[in-house]
């Protein structure tokens, strides 16, 4: 059972979703965890330090086992027997379990999801990338990034990676915005049960007829007999379709702004192509695409920067926040010469982002190939206009309406 609250929560508004950086540094600045309830009401202790975030994530004491259940719980306000929205064919996902269930089913994901795997699919990345790309141009002087660019791109080459018809993406698309929207907790439910039983049918439609995609690869791959069951292919299935797009849709279109709010570094990258996979690193650091963690209980009181974590309490690392943090210096700056090393834009431990190399290439190929065909690019209305998505989970523009202005020649 969870524990009774301790004090009364710190209350974060929507300036926590549009005014997330000033937010995260009052919070830092307070204290490097803080019990604050998050918009949508929900009470959890927030992690915003660097040391204390990488401390609070490799803690065995604070579990992922079953979290969502948990949180479901807590969300309908009730006990132990409560009944859960969420889809129990979800639960089996690397995110909702610890070790030893998370060693193994990890071992058996990675023994498909591999940088090795990534690698050959520049050339496929690269050709969605110009095609999208001339329809830019075709449609111009201006373009809506999001729409346009930044959310087709990975879309369809998760699609392709996974074998999911690109028909369907406006379906899954919605389901997983809701998914990891400040939404009720039916709408969750819902979405996420569609999502479950679409994507369990395409297990099984994997498992009549294979391809030559990741998702027959799961389903067929096994490590001394073990196999994933159909449940933990739905899961998996939906962790990587889910992680596979969110979080780089955020990367590419939050990096451009931030290129075209620092005009210096904007002309830097253009002179040193070069930099560009120190630059997509910065990019991930400065403008963090997933704002928090998923959520942990503790599973007995944890000393944790400074205070005391009653058992069964939830805890949250922002990322974003603890990447603004003073172990780099002049966090606020953005700096496309930084080293690249240390942020925590895809995680640290166990539950470091499996396709991190696939979000990486796909950044490089997109700010590449974007500025090279669009080397003038400049924003179509006020910043004062730009609004963050409604969510917790995602740091993630709204929209970026652009004006476009292709190379000479």
């Amino acid at each position: 059972m969870t524990a009774p609250l301790p004090t009364a929560p710190l209350p974060l508004d929507e300036r926590f979703i549009q005014d997330a950086h000033a937010v995260a540094a009052e919070l830092r600045a307070a204290a490097p965890v803080r019990f604050v309830e998050l918009p949508g009401g929900f009470p959890v202790w927030l992690v915003s330090g660097h040391e204390e975030a990488r401390t609070a994530v490799t803690d065995p004491r604070l579990s992922s086992d079953g979290v969502y259940d948990r949180l479901e719980r807590l969300r309908l306000g009730g006990g132990e027997d409560t009944e859960s929205h969420f889809a129990p064919e979800l639960a089996k996902n690397l995110l909702n379990l610890d070790p030893p269930d998370h060693t193994r089913l990890r071992s058996l994901i990675t023994k498909v999801f591999t940088a090795g795997a990534v690698a050959p699919l520049r050339p496929r990345i690269e050709a969605i990338t110009d095609e999208l790309l001339d329809a830019m141009e075709k449609a111009g002087p201006q373009s809506e990034l999001l729409a346009d660019y930044a959310l087709p791109l990975p879309i369809r080459v998760i699609c392709e990676l996974l074998g999911i018809p690109f028909e369907d993406r406006e379906r899954f698309t919605a389901w997983t915005h809701t998914m990891v929207a400040a939404v009720t907790p039916e709408e969750i439910g819902a979405a996420s049960t569609r999502m479950a039983s679409y994507l369990g049918d395409l297990v099984e439609a994997k498992r009549r007829e294979p391809g030559e995609d990741l998702l027959t690869r799961l389903v067929h791959v096994s490590d001394g007999g073990d196999r994933l069951s159909r449940d933990e292919l739905t899961a998996t299935a939906v962790v990587l379709l889910t992680g596979g797009f969110e979080t780089t849709v955020n990367l590419i279109s939050s990096g451009v702004l931030a290129l075209l709010r620092h005009p210096e570094q904007l002309a830097l990258l253009k002179a040193r192509p070069a930099l560009m996979p120190q630059a997509v690193e910065e990019f991930l650091r400065y403008e963090t695409p997933n704002n928090l963690s998923s959520p942990r209980y503790a599973t007995e009181d944890v000393e944790l920067g400074g205070v005391t974590i009653p058992a069964g309490h939830f805890v949250m690392v922002s990322w974003l926040a603890a990447n603004r943090d003073e172990r780099f210096a002049e966090p606020d700056r953005l700096d496309l010469t930084r080293p690249a090393g240390g942020h925590l834009a895809l995680g640290h431990g166990i539950h470091y982002c499996v396709g991190a190399a696939l979000a990486r290439l796909e950044g490089e190929i997109a700010f590449g190939r974007l500025l090279a065909r669009f080397p003038g690019l400049e924003l179509a209305v006020d910043e004062s206009a730009l609004r963050w998505r409604f969510s917790t989970a995602m740091h993630g523009l709204e929209a970026l309406p652009l004006r476009l202005a292709p190379a000479a020649g």
